[in-house]
């Protein structure tokens, strides 16, 4: 499996609305962000945040608003955050440009989950907001859309390179979202007219010439084929440039991407791949969902029938050294694995996450992970077999052949941990978490 991209970690969809605007810089910056208070105070409603952060965090009260735009204001730009932890579930940043930079508000607004918005009086709330706000903020763009959708639509750079995003910006209507605002430049290239006369379910000139125009009555129902057709029909409406085929398909295959998948993972994996899954973007998880239902991890053959007798001559010398590399690599990682202290089960678990999560055996020089991790992890994975399983050391001159005896078979932890640093799928396919329960399967 591929390494994920940085992610917009969640299990559920968000609704996302973001604006980049002007204001004046000829009144005072107080002045100019009571009409960005006083929208989400009315219309906020039930997804209202109730904590606002500066230098700390703050119940929210506009005095603690103002508070915190002092603590994070300096010469040339100033940021608050407000938050809500309880569903729906808030973030929401603001951040400013002040002179000697062009006078610029970016608003990122984040309410989770997308499904609040399935009904049409939820929804209200987002149109009049982003309609109050780009009305005293001028725009060239702004949109509330699906979080997944857009990863998958490639907001904000559409597929061209960073630098060219950034100079170029919204320089025509690459997408077409649940709610939208043309700000008057990209309405006077389309044609007022012709923007105007959008099929949509509400499209409404503002005061300062751009355009607000909104798909549907609800976000929620974005991927379905109704929603999908509206888009098509706007999109291509506004750019009949594009064929109405090929959005359509386009937006099909979005849908089918986002569709849910339900999960059928391996038995004895299940807590591992959730915690993996949850590394990857949102648009991803249900296509990596299903990748993971189709994993079926070898069937562990480190162990052997019969035991290879003990040839060591100096048992207690050589426990006492496995002792050492076992707790070597518990002072290593104990901070970023915790559960190590305990040699338990779940440790195991913990440790194939973080090796994948860092992807360690591809990040770090083969040398020390074969000379050092490796051997390291074999001691502490024997460890645990011997602690939770009642097993037993058969100790032999040559590392990789010492077997820990559970039930009716010997187990060979230092080669499962040789194979499993091999590289990131390995730590998948030769799992200590999975070797663990196979062997658990033969206990006595």
């Amino acid at each position: 499996m591929s390494a994920p991209k940085t992610p917009s970690t969640s299990k559920v969809d968000h609704l996302l609305l973001t604006l980049e605007g002007t204001f004046s810089d000829q009144t005072e910056i107080e002045a100019e962000l009571v009409p960005f208070l006083d929208a989400l105070e009315e219309c906020a409603g039930d997804w209202a945040p109730d904590v606002v952060k500066g230098a700390r965090k703050r119940k929210y009260a506009r005095a603690a608003f103002w508070q915190a735009l002092k603590e994070r204001r300096d010469d040339d730009s100033a940021s608050v955050a407000l938050y809500r932890a309880e569903s729906p579930a808030v973030e929401l940043t603001l951040e400013l440009w002040l002179p000697p930079h062009p006078s610029e508000i970016n608003i990122w607004l984040d309410v989770n989950p997308l499904a609040h918005f399935s009904n049409e009086g939820a929804c209200k709330g987002i149109v009049e907001i982003a309609r109050a706000w780009a009305t005293h903020y001028p725009v060239s763009y702004a949109a509330a859309h699906s979080m997944s959708d857009r990863e998958l639509a490639g907001f904000p750079h559409f597929g061209r390179e960073v630098e060219v995003s950034r100079r170029d910006g919204f320089d025509k209507i690459y997408e077409v979202c649940w709610l939208n605002v043309f700000g008057p430049k990209r309405v006077e290239s389309v044609g007022r007219a012709r923007m105007l006369s959008t099929p949509a379910h509400l499209v409404e000139e503002l005061p300062n010439g751009a355009v607000l125009l909104v798909l549907r009555p609800t976000a929620a129902d974005f991927a379905s084929e109704e929603a999908r057709m509206a888009q098509a029909r706007a999109h291509v409406h506004l750019r009949p440039d594009l064929d109405f085929d090929t959005v359509l398909r386009t937006l099909r295959e979005r849908s089918a991407a986002l569709a849910p998948v339900a999960p059928r993972f391996h038995p004895d994996l299940v807590p591992l791949l959730w915690r993996l899954l949850d590394e990857f973007a949102i648009s991803e998880r249900q296509q990596k969902i299903a990748e993971l239902n189709a994993f079926r991890p070898p069937v562990p053959e480190e162990w052997l029938p019969v035991a290879l007798p003990a040839d060591v001559e100096n048992p207690e010398r050589a426990r006492s050294h496995y002792g050492d590399l076992s707790e070597g690599l518990v002072a290593a990682l104990h901070t970023q694995v915790p559960s190590m202290m305990g040699k338990t089960p779940e440790s195991l678990t913990d440790l194939d996450f973080y090796f994948w999560r860092e992807n360690f055996p591809e990040r770090y020089e083969r040398q020390l992970i074969d000379g050092h991790t490796a051997p390291a992890l074999g001691a502490y994975l024997g460890d645990v077999l011997v602690r939770r399983l009642g097993g037993t050391w058969v100790l032999r001159q040559k590392m990789e052949e010492s077997q820990v005896r559970v039930g009716e078979r010997v187990w060979l932890p230092f080669l499962r941990a040789r194979r499993y640093m091999q590289s990131r799928q390995s730590l998948l396919d030769y799992s200590l978490t999975q070797f663990f329960h196979e062997a658990e399967r033969y206990r006595l």
